[in-house]
């Protein structure tokens, strides 16, 4: 039987797509041939996993506009947070959750980003 096997992408109009690709390209430093591109490895040891997570209201993403939030893995958390700072980027939060790490950012359009390290995997974490 077919079936979905990860996640795609996230579309999402904005008003000057060639500033935001520019923006997750220099402060996130994410690019490829269509835009941001993740490429989903396991070489790190861990068993990456994407989500889509609903909610009842829009709490969890304020103050992101658009109704939605982009979730990105990151490998070291910390570290990727200091060189944000470093970028002059505010990031509007963070936390330790045990199973994972996370941090928030809005991005030039005002889309929330969330940050997250992975510290256990899906079937470890109790």
């Amino acid at each position: 039987m077919a079936k979905i096997t990860g996640l795609g992408g996230v579309f999402y109009v904005v008003s000057n797509p060639e500033t935001t690709r520019a923006w997750y390209r220099d402060v996130l430093g994410v690019d490829g041939d269509y835009g941001p591109q993740l490429n989903w490895s396991e070489e790190t040891g861990e068993k990456p996993y994407s989500l889509i997570s609903h909610f009842s209201d829009d709490s969890y993403i304020k103050p992101g506009k658009g109704g939605f939030l982009i979730n990105l893995r990151v490998d070291d958390l910390d570290s990727f947070v200091a060189q944000l700072k470093t970028k002059g980027v505010e990031v509007l939060d963070s936390v330790d959750e045990g199973y994972g790490k996370f941090a928030w950012l809005l991005d030039p359009d005002g889309v929330k980003i969330e940050l997250w390290e992975q510290v256990e995997g899906p079937e470890e974490a109790s």
